[in-house]
This record gives structure tokens, C-alpha cells and sequence, in this order.
């Protein structure tokens, strides 16, 4: 490593040398010396120099050793040049060919080149061409469509001609043609505001065959109206053929208002006589087929029941021609499985001798009355295009008398009427109607059924106000044949609440719940009055109790969930357990006295205060008489009370409450001084006593 330094120094000490023998440097020179030191630099950096100098070798010899090697590498070089000179020189020759070759290649691609930017210029005024052509094709093409739409518009054809003139216009092809007819003279109409020239070659024609048609489509509709006047005739059968050819009047009202005007008179005209006549005659008949005995002004819950025999009289003939006023019955059937049903005929009904009430005869009438009018007034939307407020005024030309002369019979027959059951059905026959009506999506009868609703709900509200004034007004002291069973007035209102609460339970309503609740109260303060007429506390419990459980059983049994049944409930309740108080009292007060007067001194921390000989007399009484006096109660219950369902259960709470009475005479005999007594030695056991009390306990 040292002697590569000392080399190194050595070196770096030559060169400067070296540097300073070859040039005599001036200032001038100085941009000379700069790119010479620059070469010195690269000629260094060289990997061979470097290597050289790593060596040790001389650069001088150095050089003259490598250009000697290029010299003989030159010189070997010229050598193989000459001995291949004949092929260099075919070499030559080829590649002169080839530039010959190229440079016709080249001419002829640059002839090619030009013929190219000629064709593409050829092709692109092929294009423009072609465009300016496609144009034309499609501004022609259009022009003829519409050319021809408009010839194929306003041509009149021979067809055409032949079949609005000759064919019968209930065929399929003069509808055809008609509607052909009716685009031409629409198109027709429209071309004259643009004034187009070609619409005065075929106005004429088309006017006369216009009127034509017209002429045509009003015979043929007018004779369709004409049909409905024919006798015994069924309207119902030219109106559905009528409905065939609606596009008829869609062609008069379109080019011939005049006569669609003239059409809708005539039907109009002609349908409101039909049907007023059909209805007043279907009404007038309708009603001799109704009872011949009705509710009259009397006809009240606290009128006398002696006072009309002819009309509560139970002869077969008398309940043949009336209906019932206080009862429901099969009345009802009216709201469901006959509401629906097909309307009653009048002779037919009349051959068999057949009387109704006059709900049904009501439903028959307006339920005739309500298919008629959905049928009516859908024909008129359908075959007179009409909507809303236009289809009703229609419909109200065409019904309105037939709704009128309804509406004065219904006033007329409210006015008189005193069948609170009857008026009440026919309320919620409205309703049901209305439902129907409203499925069908008619509004036409809303108007008449809310008018005849006004007519009925105040009759209604005034026949319960002269019953409640009559209940009010009865009195009691002044009527015959009372006894302890259930009066006839407090069934006429259980029978009657049961029936109002029945039909208003599918659709309630609080006018009626606040009517009946008055109506109630009358009744309770009537019962009340009646009881005070009986001299004996005990025949006042068994009428009130039978009252009480009459009207209780007829409520639960033909209603779901009357309020009223829990005020009877309640009543029913407190004055059998005061009637039970009452008929223990004959065999057992002293016993039951006894059990009142210890248990109070025992609850005051008083002393039982009692003698021997009461208590004695107590206790072999009730040993000799127990069995005895059961069986008396048993038999009074059982023949004063008229429900016997009833009287088992007064009987059977009798007996507990003995049970219990006893039970608890028997357990003061554990407080002195009854503990010392020897007659405690004579009780009954009490579990006899419950064996005798289970041999009367009898099921119904």
C-alpha cells in the first residue's frame, strides 16, 4: 500500500511537469487550457488508464504499444477487405438493383397516392349524394302519407254512400260506416278553419249523407222509446237494446244537438209516465194487502187491556188481520233474510189471502222503487254520457213525480200511524237501502231516503213520548184484575224495549238509548205505584220480584247487551233477598230475631241477656216444626211465582240463608251463659238440616 502511494505522488508530480514542458500558457489561452485539463480529466477517468497507472505503466509506451496493435489490426483489416472485394463489389451492384427498385416503387406509390386522394374526393360527393337524395325520399315519403291520410280522410266511398242510405240502421255495417262518417265530418270541420281547397268537393256530399244518417239514427232510437208505451210491455228489454246502439246518440249530440235534444225529451217524457204510473198503481195495491187492524192513537202501554177487546182479543181471526204492536215477533225478518227478496205481487198475494205489516209492504214498495232507479239512472249515465250533477238532474226529471207521490203517501201514512215497531223498521230499512245504493254507486235516491227519514224519525219520537205519557198518567188504584203476577203493561214494555233494543243493536243509535231510558224509568216508578196498591209487604216483594224477573228474561233472552238489564238485574236482586227475609220469617223470625239481638250484644262487648226458657223454647221449637216449615216455604214459592226457573232460585237462596241462620244460632251456644244450658244437648245437627234442604232442591 505504501509503495501504490508513493507511485501515486510520484504521478501526480509528472504530470504537472509534463503539463508545463508541452504548453507555454498564456492569458489568452486560457480557454485552451481549460478544455485540455477537461480531456487530461477523461483521459484518467478511463478504466484502461486507470488500470495503466494502477500497473506502474509508462503512458508514453504505453500509447506507441496500442497504436502499433491498431496499425496491425488496420492493416489485417485491409486484408480481408481485398479478399472480399469481388463479393463487396456484387454487393455494390445489388444494392444499386434494389435502389433502381425501390425508387420505381416509389413513383408508382406516388401515383397511387394520387389516384387514392382522387377517389376519396369522388367518394365523399357519392355521400353528399346520397344524404341530399335520402332527404328528398323522406321529405316525399311523409308528404304522401299525409297526402294520402288526408285523401283517405276526406274521400267519400261508394261503400259507404250505399250503406247509410240503404242499410238498416240496427246492422253492424251502417254502424261502421256511421262512425267512418262521423271522423270524415270532424276531419271535414277542422280542414274548414284552415280553409284547405279540396273540403269543397265533398261538403256537400258529406251533409247530405250527415242528415241522412241523422234521420236514419232517430227513427231508429225514437221506435226503441216507442216500444215502452206498448201495454204490458217490459221496458226493461228495449232499454238493454237501446244501450246496444249508445253510439247513436253520441252521433246526435255531436252533429245534430237539435234531435239528441228531441231523443232525451221523449224518453224522458215517456219513462217518467211509465214509471209513475207503475208505482202509484204497484203502491196502491200494496196497500190493501196490509193488516186490517193497525195501532191506533190508543193503542198505548198503560191503555187499559180491556179497553179494546176487538183489537187484544186472541181470536184466530182478529191475530189473522192485525199485527203486533208491543212485540216483535218475526218483524225483523224484514232487516235480513227478506231484505233482498223478490218484491211481493200483489195479486198473487191477494188470491191467497195473504196480509203483511206494513214494514214489509214498505221494503216491497221501496225496494222495487231502489231496482228500478239504480237501473234508471246507470241507463242514463251510460246511454247519455252524463256525470254528476247532469246525471242526477236527468235521473230527477225522469223520477222526480215517482219520488213525490212516494213522499205524500209516506207523509200521509206517518201522520196516522202509531206503530212504534213498524216506524222503527222502516228507519232502519232506510238505512240498509242506503248501504245497497251506495254499493251500487248510485247517489241518485240519497235526497229521498234522507226525506223520508225526516218524516219518520219525529213520528217515532212522538209515538215513545204518548207511551211514556201514558205509564206516566196510569193509575194504578183505578185497574181491574191486579194480582201479584207480572201486569200486562210492564210485558207490553219488556216485550217492546226487547224488540227497539234488537233492531237498534245492528245500528245503534243514541236518540234511541236516551227514549228508551226515559221510557224505563216510567215504568220502574209504575211498578213501584202498582206494588203500593198490594196492603202486605210480602205481595209487594212477589209483584215487584215477578215484574222485575219478567221484564230481566225477556231483555236477556232477545238482546245481547241491554243496558237495561243491569238496573233490573240490580232491583231484582235487592227485593229477592228482602222476599227471602219475609218468608223465613213465619217458621224461624223468633230464631232469626234471636241470632240479631246476641250477634249485636257480641259485636258491642255486651253480655247476651236471654233466659233459659226462651232459648229452650227456641231450640225444641225449631226441632218440632223445621221439616215442616221448609216445606211450607217450598210450596209458597213454587205457586206464588209464575217463572218457576225463578222461584228455584228464590227457594233455593231461602234455604241458604236458613242454613246460615241456623249455623249461626248454633255457634253462640259457645258464649256463656247459652254454654252451660243442658238444652244444648237438643240442637239439630246441622248437617241433617242439609240433607233436608238438598231433597228440595229441584232443577228447572
Amino acid at each position: 500500500m505504501m509503495a501504490e502511494r508513493v507511485e501515486y505522488t510520484a504521478l501526480d508530480e509528472e504530470i504537472p511537469e509534463l503539463n508545463l514542458g508541452v504548453l507555454d500558457l498564456t492569458s489568452q489561452d486560457d480557454f485552451i487550457l481549460d478544455e485540455a485539463a477537461g480531456h487530461i480529466r477523461e483521459n484518467l477517468e478511463d478504466e484502461l488508464v486507470q488500470e495503466a497507472l494502477e500497473k506502474g505503466v509508462d503512458l508514453r509506451q504505453y500509447s506507441r504499444q496500442i497504436e502499433g496493435e491498431l496499425r496491425e489490426v488496420e492493416n489485417q483489416s485491409i486484408e480481408d477487405y481485398i479478399k472480399e472485394s469481388q463479393h463487396i463489389a456484387r454487393l455494390h451492384r445489388q444494392i444499386q438493383s434494389c435502389d433502381t427498385i425501390l425508387e420505381r416503387m416509389e413513383q408508382m406509390l406516388t401515383t397511387f397516392q394520387a389516384d387514392l386522394g382522387s377517389i376519396s374526393s369522388e367518394i365523399q360527393t357519392l355521400q353528399e349524394q346520397s344524404w341530399s337524395m335520402n332527404i328528398k325520399l323522406k321529405n316525399r315519403q311523409a308528404v304522401r302519407g299525409e297526402l294520402s291520410q288526408f285523401v283517405d280522410d276526406i274521400i267519400v266511398t261508394d261503400g259507404m254512400v250505399k250503406h247509410v242510405l240503404d242499410t238498416p240502421a240496427t246492422e253492424t255495417h251502417f254502424m261502421e260506416q256511421l262512425h267512418e262518417l262521423d271522423h270524415k265530418l270532424n276531419f271535414a270541420k277542422l280542414q274548414q278553419f284552415k280553409d284547405t281547397a279540396a273540403i269543397g268537393d265533398v261538403k256537400d256530399v258529406l251533409e247530405r249523407l250527415k242528415f241522412k244518417a241523422v234521420t236514419k239514427v232517430r227513427d231508429c232510437l225514437m221506435g226503441f222509446v216507442a216500444q215502452f208505451r206498448k201495454p204490458m210491455a217490459n221496458y226493461h228489454v228495449p232499454q238493454n237494446s237501446m244501450l246496444k246502439f249508445r253510439y247513436f246518440n253520441e252521433f246526435l249530440m255531436a252533429h245534430h244537438r237539435h234531435t239528441a235534444a228531441e231523443l232525451k225529451d221523449e224518453y224522458v217524457d215517456t219513462m217518467s209516465k211509465i214509471l209513475f204510473s207503475y208505482f202509484k198503481t204497484y203502491q196502491s195495491r200494496l196497500m190493501k194487502l196490509q193488516y186490517e187492524v193497525v195501532a191506533e192513537k190508543g193503542d198505548l202501554m198503560g191503555t187499559e187491556d180491556t179497553a179494546r177487546r176487538g183489537f187484544f182479543s186472541s181470536s184466530k181471526n182478529t191475530l189473522k188481520n192485525r199485527s203486533t204492536i208491543f212485540t216483535l215477533g218475526d218483524r225483523a225478518c224484514v232487516l235480513t233474510t227478506e231484505l233482498e227478496d223478490p218484491v211481493i205481487v200483489p195479486h198473487a198475494a191477494a188470491k191467497s189471502d195473504k196480509k203483511f205489516s206494513y214494514e214489509s209492504l214498505y221494503r216491497s214498495l221501496n225496494y222495487a222503487l231502489l231496482d228500478n232507479a239504480c237501473r234508471e239512472y246507470l241507463f242514463v249515465v251510460d246511454f247519455f254520457a252524463v256525470s254528476g250533477d247532469d246525471a242526477l238532474a236527468l235521473f230527477n226529471a225522469i223520477f222526480g213525480r215517482t219520488l213525490q207521490i212516494l213522499q205524500k203517501h209516506m207523509e200521509s201514512y206517518v201522520s196516522t200511524c202509531y206503530d212504534a215497531i213498524g216506524v222503527f223498521l222502516c228507519i232502519h230499512l232506510n238505512g240498509r237501502f242506503r248501504r245497497i245504493v251506495n254499493r251500487r254507486s248510485v247517489p241518485a235516491l240519497d235526497r229521498y231516503f234522507e226525506k223520508i227519514d225526516s218524516l219518520l224519525w219525529p213520528q217515532f219520537d212522538r209515538i215513545l213520548d204518548l207511551n211514556v205519557g201514558s205509564i206516566r198518567d196510569c193509575d194504578p188504584s183505578k185497574l181491574s184484575n191486579v194480582d201479584v203476577m207480572p201486569h200486562y203493561i210492564t210485558r207490553r214494555y219488556a216485550e217492546f224495549s226487547a224488540a227497539i233494543v234488537g233492531i237498534n243493536e245492528a245500528n245503534p243509535d243514541d236518540r234511541v238509548q236516551r227514549a228508551l231510558a226515559t221510557l224505563q224509568g216510567e215504568v220502574e216508578n209504575f211498578i213501584l205505584r202498582m206494588a203500593a196498591e198490594f196492603p202486605h209487604r210480602k205481595e209487594q216483594l212477589i209483584f215487584l220480584i215477578n215484574n222485575y224477573d219478567m221484564m230481566l228474561s225477556v231483555l236477556t233472552e232477545r238482546t245481547t247487551d241491554a243496558k237495561e238489564t243491569e238496573s233490573f238485574q240490580q232491583l231484582l236482586e235487592a227485593r229477592t233477598q228482602e222476599f227471602v227475609e219475609e218468608i223465613l220469617s213465619p217458621g224461624f223470625g223468633g230464631m232469626i230475631a234471636f241470632v240479631k239481638d246476641a250477634e249485636s250484644a257480641l259485636e258491642a262487648n255486651r253480655p247476651i241477656r236471654v233466659s233459659q226458657s226462651d232459648v229452650e223454647q227456641l231450640v225444641r221449637g225449631f226441632s218440632r216444626d223445621w221439616k215442616k216449615a221448609i216445606g211450607d216455604i217450598d210450596h209458597e214459592v213454587m205457586r206464588t211465582f209464575s217463572n218457576f226457573k225463578n222461584g228455584t232460585t228464590i227457594l233455593q237462596g231461602a234455604l241458604l240463608q236458613l242454613l246460615e241462620y241456623y249455623h249461626r244460632f248454633s255457634k253462640l251456644f259457645s258464649h256463656p251463659p247459652m254454654r252451660s244450658m243442658s238444652v244444648r244437648s237438643e240442637l239439630i245437627n246441622i248437617h241433617n238440616v242439609m240433607v233436608e234442604v238438598k231433597k228440595h232442591k229441584t232443577a228447572f
